[in-house]
């Protein structure tokens, strides 16, 4: 009996392993249905962010900005007129990778497809300690 618990315990690990194997190929073949572009999923998983912000410490000048952009107005304009933080380059905060910023930022900014500052595709307000963003997204990596 002792032979048959080893030998059964040895299957076990390698169904497990198999189980294991399995899955990784499952998971990259989700990914490269993503990143192949015009299926169901998507934007395609990013590491990094080419991203832009305005921040405004009150609501009411942050909801003034946000109104510029859906007029028209090219981002960069709108974020050196009324942004608050040292991001005056247009709102640029350049190359910024998943875990570099605040949560509710941070979701924000990846669930952005990337657009470009004169039709730029924005965030509604988001709220953290810093104050209140709109958020653009230029690339994803």
């Amino acid at each position: 009996m002792a032979k048959k618990e080893k030998g059964s315990g040895s299957t076990d690990k390698k169904k497990t392993t198999d189980k294991k194997d399995k899955s990784k190929a499952k998971d990259g073949d989700e990914e490269n249905a993503k990143s192949s572009g015009k299926g169901k999923g998507g934007l395609k998983p990013a590491t990094a962010i080419n991203v832009r912000h305005i921040l405004c410490e009150k609501h009411s000048k942050a909801t003034e900005a946000l109104q510029k952009l859906q007029e028209g107005q090219a981002f960069n304009k709108v974020a050196q007129e009324y942004s608050e933080d040292k991001a005056k380059a247009g709102g640029s905060l350049g190359w910024m990778t998943r875990g570099s910023m605040v949560g509710a930022f941070q979701d924000a900014a990846f669930a952005l497809t990337p657009s470009a500052v004169d039709k730029p595709i924005t965030s509604a307000l988001v709220k953290t300690n810093f104050g209140y963003h709109i958020i653009m997204v230029e690339g994803r990596r």
